[in-house]
């Protein structure tokens, strides 16, 4: 009954990769249609897999690991990177093409998702090839992952997990790359640590940190960490983007910083509480940045909240909306104090009658 089976989830993705080299090969024979052709391939590999296909290619264990199996939300990339990494001669005519499309949009998106396993895990004997593998993958995965920021989404997160866990604290494959692509992957992984929720393995990630030469400049592993982080948050534009960040920064309590650094950091999160330009934070966004900032700094906390009211002052337009604030507040606060005097009173009432 096993032999039965695993003609017919290899066939499969031997027609899947038989399907991407087709459509690839027309993209690169077509120009006028190459851009169409290659987001559309993108679409393709990123979907989801559906039921059907899914009992197709699961039905094959040597194909897909088996953590990779329970997952609900496995993509055709997936199941795509580890056929290649097993049957490597499956993926050689793909790559072929993929590197005639180097400068075309899309074109690295599909090499990071398709070949992130095969570069780290299968033997490369060319280094002008693996220098241009590996800064061709830290651009497509910075690509994707920014895709699954505007769309607020983690549809390639396991592309994520695979160069943290797999890659960055693993010195024998991350050696495979040059020590810029090392860079830039950190880099990479600064930014989007907290957006996947790896925040808890933040100790673990630094300790990896490579050593690179401007350190005296810049400052350690934590620095180089809040920089990035800092940097990624001025480019939030998605609201519950942005407030799942706000709220991962407690995982910055009590890391040692430059001041520069902190300076950084802080000024970040000040322009995250006044409304208006440059940053035009909502009025959650506002809170949350407070929040953090109090957390983080919490010396003179008190009076930045004094100065930042005064200064809100100086915008009459903003009047109405922080009166009306204050009031909601102010009737919020007053009926939870009655609600608690209330609930408390009788509670001593019935403790008095059970005496």
């Amino acid at each position: 009954m096993q032999k039965a089976t695993v003609p017919r989830s290899s066939a499969y993705l031997t027609a899947l990769s038989q399907e991407i080299e087709r459509k690839l090969q027309k993209a690169l024979n077509i120009p006028s249609h190459r851009l169409e052709l290659l987001q559309q391939l993108f679409a393709d590999i990123a979907l989801e897999i559906d039921d059907r296909a899914r009992e197709i290619i699961l039905s094959k264990g040597e194909d897909a690991d088996a953590d990779e199996i329970t997952e609900s939300n496995l993509c055709f990339y997936d199941v795509l990177a580890n056929h290649f990494l097993i049957k490597p001669e499956n993926g050689q005519s793909i790559l072929n093409l993929i590197v005639l499309l180097w400068s075309q949009s899309f074109a690295s998106h599909i090499f990071a998702l398709l070949f992130h396993k095969w570069l780290f895990e299968v033997p490369i004997e060319n280094p002008e090839a693996l220098l241009r593998y590996g800064s061709a993958l830290v651009q497509g995965a910075t690509n994707v992952f920014w895709i699954d920021i505007q769309t607020n989404s983690r549809r390639f997160l396991s592309l994520f997990r695979y160069l943290l866990e797999d890659v960055a604290l693993v010195p024998t494959r991350l050696e495979k790359i040059s020590l810029q692509a090392r860079r830039d992957l950190f880099h990479l992984l600064s930014k989007f640590l907290f957006f996947y929720n790896f925040d808890h393995m933040l100790e673990r990630f630094l300790k990896h940190f490579p050593i690179f030469t401007n350190t005296f400049l810049i400052g350690g592993p934590v620095d180089v960490f809040v920089i990035e982080l800092t940097d990624q948050l001025q480019k939030l534009k998605v609201e519950p983007v942005l407030l799942h960040y706000l709220s991962s920064l407690r995982a910055l309590q009590g890391l040692e910083l430059r001041m520069t650094t902190s300076t950084r950091l802080k000024a970040c999160l000040y322009s995250f509480t006044s409304p208006g330009g440059p940053m035009y934070p909502t009025r959650a966004v506002r809170h949350a940045a407070w929040g953090s900032l109090d957390l983080l700094f919490p010396v003179g906390q008190y009076p930045r909240h004094i100065i930042s009211f005064f200064f809100r002052l100086l915008y009459p337009w903003y009047w109405p909306s922080t009166c009306w604030n204050l009031i909601k507040a102010c009737i919020t606060t007053i009926l939870y104090s009655l609600l608690r005097l209330l609930f408390s009173s009788w509670e001593r009432m019935t403790k008095s009658r059970n005496d």
